[in-house]
């Protein structure tokens, strides 16, 4: 319905012409009744103090190797920088990583701007985090999720943690003081035991004890969960990574100046002729649905599914969810790169290009524009023709492009950036709770 409804908009909006046949920006911005995007974060400071120490601390890695930020760093916009992250058994952060004998991740680590936002309801690429406080959370730990989750993003802080190949290590993992990792030999599936043993660590720092108690004067130690760490790592990433005021929504605010004439022309299409607005679309400018756009196919594929990622149908079974990934938020877009699922491209312009054709895409695709460890383009025959069988029929609605036009569109996307964003130095903090070092 909301997909029927954005197109009718963006007809009328069309219907409504100027001299030479295009809207103007401003009818534009009427008709939809576009308006400013506000992330109004209202968190207790003892909560994003709790939070605040805990994203940078490796004692959440089973091996104590890594940290939230690690894969999230201010240095690289929130991101890592990378097509793919590099895991458990790797050093360094963000494009200096170091494979050693790390495990790849499948997938790109997203920035996390903005994410405090009331109006998230799905995380991860592929969804398999969704749902409100109201209606309660659908995720991959089923009745394990324990109660008191504040929101999304609290209920997907549960969840790298949890990951052999992202922080938790693997069975007989040794960390980094010679200690056996008890958390590493935990099974999969046993979230319960995972969240417990985490929590069982933290309390044993006399300032983890502290700053809980801080943050949760009515919760005896005995009684904390990881649900409070997460929903304090939830604070803390809505507080610091709420960054809104770019040129674009100061052109929606009033200030009519604040947009170059390229930008402008390029909102036009983007919310006109291009249909970006379509699944880009409400403040989050994402519809938070799941498209495939068949793109690029790089990386170690995901788990049994290897060497490809069937994204939203590997966790939903059906079939017209193969491929198909979450529309991701544009805001601070420009600083996000790699883009897509995998970080196949290392352009916003690569990007909008591969919307336009995806089969000429994939046919000419050239791996090395992927950003970190070696990876392999999967492009054989049996694995590209059900990838373009699996493309959204919403992309038959974008038409051919001239050079001009994609040059406006992204002169757009990088006019939905805050420019406080681009460096977040003053973030890193000096050390934590546990003693352990901070990647800085």
């Amino acid at each position: 319905m909301k997909r029927v409804l954005l197109a009718g908009i963006a007809a009328a909006v069309l219907a409504v012409g100027c001299s030479s046949g295009s809207p103007d920006l401003a009818t534009i911005v009427e008709e939809q009744g576009l308006e400013p995007f506000e992330a109004t974060i209202d968190a207790d400071q003892a909560l994003v103090a709790l939070g605040d120490a805990l994203f940078w601390d490796p004692i959440l890695a089973g091996n104590k190797n890594m940290a939230c930020s690690t894969c999230h760093h201010t240095r690289f916009a929130s991101g890592d920088g990378l097509s793919v992250s590099i895991g458990q058994g790797g050093t360094g952060i963000g494009t200096e990583r170091i494979m050693d004998d790390a495990m790849l991740i499948p997938r790109n680590a997203t920035e996390v701007f903005n994410r405090g936002a009331s109006e998230w309801t799905v995380q991860f690429w592929d969804g398999r985090v969704e749902g409100t406080p109201e209606t309660g959370w659908s995720s991959s730990a089923g009745d394990q999720l324990p109660e008191g989750l504040d929101n999304v993003l609290a209920v997907q802080a549960m969840f790298p943690v949890a990951s052999a190949g992202e922080m938790r290590g693997n069975p007989e993992d040794v960390e980094i003081f010679g200690v056996y990792n008890e958390i590493g030999e935990l099974g999969d599936d046993d979230y319960t035991g995972i969240w417990a043993a985490l929590t069982a660590r933290l309390i044993e720092i006399p300032e983890y004890v502290e700053m809980f108690a801080d943050a949760y004067p009515e919760v005896a130690v005995g009684d904390l969960g990881f649900e409070h760490a997460a929903n304090a790592l939830s604070a803390y990433q809505a507080k610091v990574f709420d960054f809104t005021d770019s040129p674009w929504n100061r052109y929606l605010g009033g200030d009519t100046a604040a947009l170059s004439e390229d930008a402008k022309r390029g909102a036009v299409l983007f919310y006109g002729d291009a249909t970006c607005a379509t699944c880009h679309s409400g403040s989050l400018l994402s519809d938070q649905e799941f498209h495939s756009l068949a793109v690029p196919q790089i990386g170690p594929g995901k788990d049994e599914d290897a060497p490809e990622d069937f994204g939203r149908g590997r966790e939903t079974h059906v079939d017209t969810d193969m491929y198909a990934f979450r529309t991701p938020s544009l805001h601070n877009v420009a600083l996000s790169g790699p883009w897509t699922h995998d970080g196949a491209f290392s352009s916003l312009e690569a990007v909008i290009r591969h919307h336009m054709d995806p089969e000429a895409s994939l046919a000419s695709y050239d791996v090395s524009q992927a950003i970190g460890p070696s990876l392999q383009y999967v492009n054989r025959d049996r694995y590209l023709d059900p990838l373009l069988a699996s493309v959204d029929p919403i992309l038959e609605g974008i038409p051919d492009l001239s050079d001009e036009q994609v040059a406006d569109l992204v002169a757009f996307l990088n006019a939905l950036t805050d420019a406080a964003a681009m460096n977040l130095d003053h973030l890193v903090p000096e050390s934590v709770p546990s003693g352990l070092p901070v990647d800085r």
